[in-house]
C-alpha cells in the first residue's frame, strides 16, 4: 500500500465532502474539462501532453478521469508526452492500463519518475528527448496515512491490534511488489535491471543512463508493422492481478 493511493480529501468533515460531491455533480462538464483536464493535460494534434511540474502538482487520482476523458474527446491521439516527478501509484497504474488500452507510444520531455515510470512503460514505442531523465526508487507509504488506514479500516478487517495489522500490511506489501516487478518484466524490460530498481530508497531517485534504459529495454521502438496492443503475456499478468485485485477487496470486506 502507498500514501499516495489515498485521497487527500479524506480528511475533510463529512459536511465539507458532501457538498464538494455535490458541487462536482451539478457544475457543467465543459467546466470541469476546463479545470481538470487542460489543467495538466494540453492535446497538440496527435500528441497528448501531460505535465504535473507546470503547476507544482504531482500524479492524482483526478488524472484518470482526465485522461480518460481527454482520450475520448481526441480520438486522433496516437502518443503521450510526460513530464511528472511522480504521486499517486494508485493512478498510475490505472493511467498506465488506459495508455495500453488506446495503443499509445509515450514520450518523455523532462523527467519521469516513480509512479510516471509505470505509465511511461505501458507504451508502445518509449522515447525519450535529450537530456530527459527516467528515475526509479523504492515505494512508500507515508506514517501519518498508515495511521488513518489502520483506524479506518480495523474493524472491517478485524485487526484487534496493531500488530495485526503490521502483520497484514507484510504479507500485503509482499504482493504489491511482486505485482509490480511482474508488470515491468511483462512490458519487455529486462528482469535484473527491474530487481536494481528496488534498491534507491524512497527519498532518493536512481537516474539510469540513456544506453542503460536502452540496454533494459525500458526505452523501444515498436516492431515494424505490427499494432501495439497487449500480448498474451502481457494480458495474463493483467488478468491476474485484476483476480488477483478482487480477492484482495474481497478479504478486506466485513
Amino acid at each position: 500500500m502507498i500514501a499516495g493511493d489515498f485521497d487527500k480529501t479524506l480528511g475533510q468533515p463529512p459536511m465539507i465532502r458532501l457538498i464538494t460531491a455535490m458541487f462536482l455533480t451539478l457544475t457543467p462538464v465543459v467546466l470541469q474539462a476546463k479545470e481538470r483536464v487542460f489543467d495538466k493535460f494540453e492535446v497538440k494534434g496527435e500528441v497528448l501532453v501531460y505535465d504535473t511540474e507546470k503547476n507544482g502538482g504531482e500524479i492524482l487520482v483526478d488524472d484518470i478521469r482526465a485522461l480518460k476523458q481527454s482520450l475520448r474527446n481526441y480520438s486522433e491521439i496516437k502518443e503521450l508526452h510526460l513530464n511528472s516527478s511522480g504521486g499517486s501509484v494508485h493512478a498510475g497504474t490505472e493511467m498506465a492500463k488506459l495508455v495500453m488500452k488506446y495503443r499509445l507510444d509515450t514520450y518523455v520531455e523532462g523527467e519521469c519518475t516513480s509512479a510516471c515510470v509505470d505509465v511511461f512503460l505501458a507504451g508502445n514505442r518509449r522515447h525519450v528527448a535529450h537530456g530527459a531523465k527516467i528515475g526509479f526508487h523504492q515505494r512508500s507509504w507515508a506514517a501519518e496515512a498508515v495511521q488513518r488506514y489502520y483506524r479506518s479500516h480495523r474493524n472491517r478487517n478485524n485487526w484487534d491490534t496493531p500488530f495485526e495489522f503490521g502483520s497484514w500490511i507484510y504479507a500485503d506489501t509482499q504482493t504489491e511488489i511482486h505485482d509490480h516487478l511482474i508488470y515491468m518484466i511483462s512490458r519487455g524490460v529486462e528482469p535484473g535491471f527491474v530487481i536494481e530498481t528496488l534498491k534507491t530508497a524512497a527519498s532518493n531517485v536512481w537516474y539510469p543512463t540513456h544506453a542503460e534504459l536502452q540496454a533494459a529495454g525500458v526505452l523501444r521502438d515498436a516492431v515494424p508493422g505490427v499494432v501495439a496492443g497487449l500480448s498474451d503475456a502481457e494480458m495474463r499478468v493483467q488478468q491476474a492481478s485484476e483476480v488477483e485485485l478482487q480477492e484482495k477487496k474481497q478479504r478486506k470486506q466485513p
